[in-house]
C-alpha cells in the first residue's frame, strides 16, 4: 500500500471549478505553466500513445477566436443569445490551454480509451492549477464541436478533436459550493 495523502483527498473532496468569467489577470508564465502541463501529461494512456496534445491560448489568440463564434452560429442555426454567451466566454477570457485529441492509430488500444486519456488530462490540467492557487474551469461549448470552426480557431486536423478548453488565472472571488452527486445512490455493489 503507498502512503496515504490525506491532504491531497481533502483537496479532490473540496475543490471547485471558478467561473471563467471571474478570472483575471496575472495568468501562469511558461514557466508557471510547465508543471501544470506535466502534471496532465501524467495521465492514464493505455499504450502510451499520448492521445493528445496542448495550444496555450493567449488574450489575442482568445480575441481571434471569439471573432469566429457569430458566423458558427449563425451557420449552426443558434439562437442570438446562445452565441453571445459562447463569444463572451472567449472575449473576456485571459489565458486558456486547449486540450487536443489526436487519436494514434493502433491495433491494441480502441480510439475511446484514447479519449478517455485526454479527456483525464482536461481534469488533470484543471486540478493541477487549482492546486497551485490558480483559478480554473474546463469548458468546450457547442462551437469547439464543429469542424469549420476547430480547423479555423484551432488549426486543428480533421481526424483532431477539442477535449476541452482550461481557463487558467487569478480568482477574483470564491464560488459558492454547489449540491453534490449522492454517490450512494449512484453505487452498486456486486460480490458474486
Amino acid at each position: 500500500m503507498t502512503a496515504a495523502r490525506p491532504d491531497v483527498l481533502d483537496f479532490l473532496l473540496t475543490r471547485r471549478s471558478r467561473p471563467s468569467k471571474t478570472l483575471t489577470t496575472p495568468v501562469p508564465s511558461s514557466e508557471e505553466l510547465g508543471p501544470l502541463l506535466a502534471a496532465a501529461a501524467r495521465t492514464p494512456d493505455h499504450g502510451a500513445l499520448e492521445p493528445f496534445r496542448f495550444l496555450v491560448l493567449e488574450k489575442p489568440a482568445l480575441a481571434r477566436i471569439a471573432g469566429l463564434i457569430g458566423e458558427t452560429g449563425t451557420r449552426m442555426g443558434k439562437l442570438p443569445e446562445e452565441i453571445a454567451k459562447q463569444k463572451m466566454v472567449y472575449e473576456t477570457g485571459n489565458f486558456a490551454v486547449a486540450v487536443i485529441f489526436t487519436p494514434k492509430e493502433s491495433p491494441k488500444i480502441p480510439e475511446i480509451e484514447q479519449l478517455y486519456t485526454a479527456g483525464a488530462v482536461c481534469l488533470s490540467l484543471l486540478n493541477a492549477a487549482l492546486a497551485t492557487g490558480w483559478g480554473a474551469n474546463w469548458l468546450s461549448g457547442w462551437a469547439s464541436h464543429d469542424a469549420e470552426f476547430r480547423k479555423a480557431a484551432f488549426g486543428l486536423a480533421e481526424n483532431e478533436l477539442v477535449a476541452g478548453i482550461v481557463h487558467i488565472g487569478t480568482e477574483t472571488v470564491a464560488p459558492p459550493d454547489r449540491p453534490r452527486p449522492d454517490v450512494n445512490a449512484l453505487t452498486t455493489w456486486v460480490s458474486a
